[in-house]
């Protein structure tokens, strides 16, 4: 065991190499250190390069940033349209041909949208919005399925320097309410309903309740996709199809300032009321054109590329969105779940559309894994050449599952950490330069300053700490929407002139970082600060476990006592359940320590996940500490909570 003063303690271990193939390093757009090197040198003129390579400008900048902590502006005066650039530069080379978006619908229908066709799409709706009285500087909600229309929205808003507002289409009628209330939002998109499961979710019903608690939404656009009825309010409500009937084709792109207000992209906060995240023009779209491009060594002329994120996430955002088409790449779009209508949905998906690149979480991996290999088995995946993680830290088995049953052992995977705050992947590896370890988002990016702190704000050089960023980025923040005082106090208040927004990581021999969660979840057992994420790691690395959350429960002995909730892999029965949680209880000790032996194991067949995918952790504590369930209403499965509560009140714990 790996024992530190560093706050949190670095138990576990992992000795396995993954070098990128000799045939990947021979076509990687970069294949050594020289990347780093430049970053290193001049941190400034390293970003410059990239804006300058990267992106259209219409006026150059006169300053790459003026940092006044916390605040930063990148690429001062200079000017310049996002949509331009995702779209209309294309076109005008001669690419406007070029599929843009395979999109596929839950149902089986599907689209083949062309830059050419987007772009057209783009200026009528711009036009639209226009018409409905949208300006420069106002801000729009957008509250869509997984449909090519959720991306012309953004786009369009981005044309006329409105700043989008995108609403996850799963959220409730009260959380939409809630972000139009705090971006004071003139204009609403919606659709009647989308595809769930087979079934039509309805969007128009829950966008009605929303407005009924706002006052400031003056019109709602309702793209025609479920084919549900909906109530159609007589100059407010306008059909999308019906206005893009008699929209002129022509919009050009008006010269935004680079610091214009791109969008805003709410997260869920501690107080309850959610942060309105602001991300402004220029240095967000280098920031994604640069990472989509090196981390995904992207190849425009021959990848096929495929994000499995809603674009309602920053995930969606940047990576099907804006990185991808700023760089003129071929995406897959799909609407549904991974199991519609089978669990081999996604392998389906990349066979049909031979992806080559494929960017999804690790909790949906982990699902994989309780599907079973037979499911990957059926389809050829032979066109996959790199894959990747985003969304939380991936652990070691879940990444090799992954490498060998998806990747079929020959795709390098990039795991990578970043957050709605920081616009883009801060810490990746550049697959044909970096060696990579199951588990270890590896490296900061050139560009990109991170380090690792104790308590006391000291940096850490091995062991566990606190992850911090040292310098601006182009991609970061402006600020949170109407309330700056938040801003400094949430991501700026808890180590002097670093960026801190709640992650612990540890740092291993050959300097690889190791994300383990939020510094929240940290468990005090005995006076030992432990990680969920090393005590999950160690029990899917167990033949039996697909996924497990772990949380610290109130122990009058311990201060807290661990428990843990696992779901078994496919094909393993629950047999003899008492032997196996004792088998389960003794692996993690043998893995990284007795003092991380989970007090409590509990089998269960589903974890309480948000719609995004990320397992609240909050929720299982209440059960673990006997107390009524907190507000679950943002699960993507309410009745999971029931029947976890059921199941632990039936189950013993260990002394």
């Amino acid at each position: 065991m790996n024992e530190d003063l560093n706050g949190i303690e670095a138990l576990s271990y992992e000795l396995r190499k993954f070098p990128p193939s000799l045939d990947f390093v021979a076509n990687a757009l970069v294949f050594d250190e020289s990347m780093y090197d430049e970053a290193t040198a001049d941190h400034e003129k390293f970003w410059d390069r990239q804006a300058r390579e990267l992106v259209d400008w219409n006026e150059p900048w006169t300053q790459v940033c003026e940092w006044d902590l916390p605040y930063s502006e990148w690429f001062v005066g200079g000017k310049l349209n996002v949509s331009y650039n995702c779209l209309d530069r294309h076109v005008i080379a001669g690419k406007g041909s070029k599929v843009a978006f395979f999109w596929e619908g839950e149902p089986g229908d599907t689209r083949v949208v062309t830059y050419a066709e987007l772009l057209e799409e783009v200026q009528k709706f711009a036009n639209v919005l226009k018409s409905l009285g949208v300006e420069k500087g106002d801000r729009v909600n957008i509250y869509l399925p997984m449909i090519p229309e959720a991306a012309v929205a953004m786009l369009a808003c981005a044309r006329i320097g409105a700043a989008h507002s995108v609403v996850f289409g799963g959220f409730s009628s009260q959380a939409l309410a809630d972000r139009i209330n705090d971006a004071e939002a003139k204009v609403l998109i919606t659709a009647d309903g989308g595809w769930r499961r087979g079934e039509v979710f309805p969007l128009k019903s829950q966008a009605d309740d929303a407005v009924k608690l706002t006052s400031t939404i003056e019109h709602v656009v309702v793209v025609k996709r479920g084919g549900n009825e909906v109530a159609m309010q007589t100059g407010r409500d306008h059909w999308y199809h019906e206005l893009m009937e008699t929209a002129d084709a022509n919009c050009p792109a008006e010269p935004m300032d680079s610091e214009q207000l791109l969008f805003l992209l709410y997260t869920s906060g501690t107080t309850g009321k959610p942060k309105g995240i602001m991300h402004t023009t220029g240095g967000y779209l280098t920031h994604v054109a640069y990472t989509f491009k090196y981390v995904f060594d992207h190849k425009p002329e021959t990848d096929i590329f495929w994000c499995t994120a809603d674009v309602g996430w920053v995930t969606g955002h940047s990576y099907i969105v804006y990185g991808p088409l700023a760089n003129g790449a071929t995406q897959v779009m799909y609407e549904g779940v991974p199991n519609f209508p089978g669990n081999d949905r996604m392998w389906l998906i990349i066979e049909k559309y031979k992806a080559t690149i494929f960017y999804t979480a690790p909790t949906a991996i982990r699902t994989f894994m309780k599907w079973g290999t037979q499911e990957p088995a059926k389809h050829d995946l032979s066109s996959l050449r790199l894959m990747g993680s985003v969304g939380e830290p991936i652990n070691p088995e879940a990444w090799m599952w992954y490498h060998e049953h998806i990747g079929g052992g020959k795709c390098p995977i990039v795991d990578t950490w970043w957050q709605t705050e920081t616009g883009g992947i801060m810490i990746a590896p550049l697959p044909g330069a970096t060696v990579t370890k199951p588990g270890s988002a590896t490296r900061p990016l050139p560009g990109v300053g991170a380090e690792l702190v104790d308590e006391l704000g000291q940096p850490v050089t091995k062991g566990g700490g606190y992850l911090t960023l040292t310098k601006p980025w182009p991609g970061m923040l402006r600020g949170i929407w109407g309330d700056q005082k938040r801003y400094r106090e949430t991501y700026w208040s808890r180590f002097s002139n670093r960026y801190f927004a709640g992650d612990g990581a540890k740092l291993d021999d050959d300097g690889y970082l190791w994300l383990l969660g939020r510094v929240d979840d940290v468990m005090n057992v005995s006076g030992h600060r432990i990680s969920t994420t090393e005590v999950e790691s160690a029990l899917v690395s167990h033949p039996a476990v697909a996924e497990a959350a772990v949380v610290g429960a109130n122990d009058a002995m311990t201060g807290q006592a661990i428990a843990a909730f696992v779901i078994l892999r496919g094909g393993v029965p629950n047999v003899g359940g008492e032997e196996l949680i004792q088998e389960l209880r003794n692996h993690v000790a043998k893995e990284i320590g007795p003092i991380a032996k989970p007090k409590q194991i509990l089998v269960v067949a589903e974890l309480p996940k948000t719609r995004s995918g990320k397992i609240m952790r909050r929720l299982l504590r209440d059960v673990a500490e006997n107390r009524a369930v907190g507000d679950s209403t943002t699960l993507a499965d309410p009745n999971v909570m029931k029947l976890i509560s059921e199941g632990l009140k039936a189950g013993k714990s260990e002394d």
